[in-house]
């Protein structure tokens, strides 16, 4: 039986670029990197060293303050390059991938019990597919969540449909709703009653309808069962969902994955089947020249600009290639008539000539720059479907207040789900970088 959750707040953002739902091609690149920033709260330790052979699913990184989390290659093959940036820190590690790959065994799954799935999970590498609530971070394996949630829909600007990247997939989901079952109650939340994961065993379905962010896992736990202090919940991606349920049918770390690649910038844009980590490079073909153009692993509104030699993050399903807003406009904000330029609020003219919630060939210009917060509390909560106060907190994470973080709602967030609160807000603040900024407080003072 599902729960119906109707969210009236929010906002869908009309960027130009969807892509077709087609699976275009298969990129398996020559070289995949790990990257311990894809990874908050882990603070890596090396296992390998450059020239030492690894499998799919060897331990390349383990975790200093908890050795049991590790983090694995994705690939079989030479460890090519341990990569460092200042003060000796590690940025990445690279592996030049075998043409065969080989895969180390971990057991099908034969009367599972709670135990055995945290073992495998923690052997694996796929513990860190666990984002643990409040703050963010790798799950701590010595704590039992009082839920699991599942997303298995994203409303966020051009996100891959997993109605479409995980059609096949119903089996290997079904095997990681019931694994985690053992560990703790599953929460699942999907966009219709007609949905192909509606029918999922051993998880709680919810049916959750609305506007970006209804997507958001975050706001889903806020309408099913909100983050107390004191209080831990898990999450888990769908992509990832699905490779944990494969780790439990075949033995295999396989986190392979249809991820979408769209934006106004990209050409033709569509669907790839690859792996976490390969280099934007080997998406050449969708963007014609890199200059002028951000490329970015994930969504507009919360992915990080990478460049063509970054790389796809661990937990990313999309890559979003948008033009660089630096032309010049003649006049700017001041122009009386700007029917190409997208305004939620109406500020232009384009909504009087039908053009409202069509496509929008975007760019990153934001038009002004970061000033003191303008609007009230309730203009930013319009876009903010969580029993918070989006713009005190805001206010109380820049000032390091921390109970007044607390008190309005800093267990309960994180800063993708402000991510449309910036989007919106006339005084052009990096919301999430601040709400980020109070999260590392609380670990810090509190944690």
């Amino acid at each position: 039986m599902s729960n119906s959750i109707k969210l009236k707040k929010g906002l869908d953002i009309p960027l130009a670029g969807a892509p077709d739902l087609a699976v275009k091609r298969t990129v398996f690149p020559d070289t995949v990197a790990v990257q311990p920033s894809d990874f908050k709260g882990l603070n890596p330790r090396l296992l390998v060293r450059e020239g030492d052979k690894v499998l799919a699913g060897s331990p390349v990184l383990a975790d200093k303050k908890n050795p049991d989390i590790l983090v694995t290659s994705p690939v079989s093959g030479t460890v090519k390059e341990v990569v460092r940036g200042d003060k000796r820190k590690l940025l990445a590690v690279v592996v030049e991938a075998d043409k065969e790959q080989e895969y180390l065994d971990f057991g099908s799954a034969e009367a599972l019990t709670a135990e055995s799935v945290k073992e495998t999970l923690l052997k694996s590498g796929l513990w860190a597919a666990f984002v643990q609530r409040p703050y963010g971070i790798i799950a701590d394996p010595a704590v039992t969540p009082k839920a699991i949630f599942v997303s298995m829909f994203s409303t966020a600007p051009l996100a891959a449909d997993t109605e479409f990247t995980l059609a096949s997939e119903t089996a290997a989901l079904q095997a990681g709703v019931s694994a985690l079952a053992k560990l703790a109650k599953v929460h699942v939340s999907v966009k219709s009653a007609d949905s192909a994961f509606a029918g999922l065993r051993d998880a709680e379905i919810h049916v959750v309808s609305g506007k970006h962010p209804a997507g958001n896992v975050g706001v889903q736990i806020a309408s099913i069962s909100p983050i107390r202090k004191d209080e831990t919940v898990w999450t888990v991606a769908p992509a990832l969902l699905a490779a944990i349920g494969r780790l439990f049918t075949t033995g295999r770390y396989d986190v392979r994955r249809t991820i979408a690649v769209g934006g106004p910038a990209a050409n033709g844009p569509a669907y790839v089947t690859t792996l976490p980590g390969i280099s934007m490079s080997a998406l050449k073909g969708f963007y014609v020249n890199a200059d002028g153009i951000r490329i970015i692993s994930g969504d507009v509104l919360t992915g990080r600009s990478v460049g063509e030699n970054g790389l796809l993050g661990f937990y990313d399903t999309q890559v979003t290639l948008i033009k660089e807003g630096t032309e010049p406009e003649l006049l700017g904000w001041a122009r009386p008539f700007r029917f190409n330029q997208y305004s939620a609020d109406h500020t232009y003219f384009n909504w009087c000539l039908g053009r409202l919630g069509k496509e929008v060939s975007m760019d990153t210009n934001l038009h002004g720059g970061p000033r003191a917060f303008v609007m009230p509390d309730s203009y930013y909560a319009k876009y903010l479907p969580m029993d918070v106060y989006p713009l005190y907190l805001t206010k109380a994470c820049l000032a390091g207040d921390i109970d007044n973080m607390e008190k309005f709602g800093i267990y309960e967030v994180l800063p993708e789900d402000f991510a449309l609160v910036e989007f919106m807000d006339p005084s052009k603040n990096y919301v999430q970088d601040i709400i980020q900024s109070g999260i590392d407080l609380m670990l810090k003072e509190m944690a």
